[in-house]
């Protein structure tokens, strides 16, 4: 399935100018919710890997499904003070100010191999530091699986070094 034909294009959304790629009609679609599912765990077919993990809330989204289908752990990644036990934390810089993105401090033992899901490669930030907090607790990130990049942003060049699979590019 072309998952492109399914993605709705939202002009000025959230500001003047932003061309918005909607995904919400891809989760409203059985039929291509499964084909976006399918098309990512394909790329992730021939890696050894232990985990899963997905920022809040689209990596959620994806990543869950897949955990299960692949019968792997899944890590939630979410905004600071979200994750009720004992956490690590890594803030990164946003075009008007900062986040912070937590995971459990235990979510992670050395030497597992983890898969980052996510929706977006934008410019990279959000997912920058999962790779860092993965890399701080003894963990490899095998893999980064988007849906969508959006090039012209250049979030590559901030996951310089890794291993980035994106299923749709724009």
């Amino acid at each position: 399935m072309n998952l492109k034909t399914v993605i709705r294009d939202i002009p000025d959304f959230p500001s003047p100018g932003i061309l918005f790629r909607d995904i919400t009609p891809i989760l409203q679609s059985p039929d291509a919710f499964k084909a976006a599912l399918d098309q990512i765990q394909d790329r992730l077919a021939d890696l050894q890997f232990d985990l899963i993990a997905g920022p809040e809330s689209r990596g959620f989204i994806f990543g869950v499904p897949l955990a299960v289908n692949m019968r792997k752990g899944f890590i939630p990644a979410r905004k600071k003070g979200k994750l009720p036990a004992s956490t690590i934390a890594k803030s990164y810089a946003l075009e008007y100010g900062q986040e912070t993105i937590e995971i459990h401090a235990d979510a992670i033992k050395p030497g597992d191999r983890v898969v980052i899901v996510d929706d977006l490669l934008a410019t990279g930030g959000t997912c920058r530091a999962l790779c860092e907090l993965i890399e701080e607790t003894g963990g490899e990130v095998t893999a980064i699986v988007f849906l969508i990049e959006l090039e012209a942003l250049n979030g590559r060049a901030v996951l310089e070094g890794y291993n980035i699979e994106t299923i749709l590019k724009y």
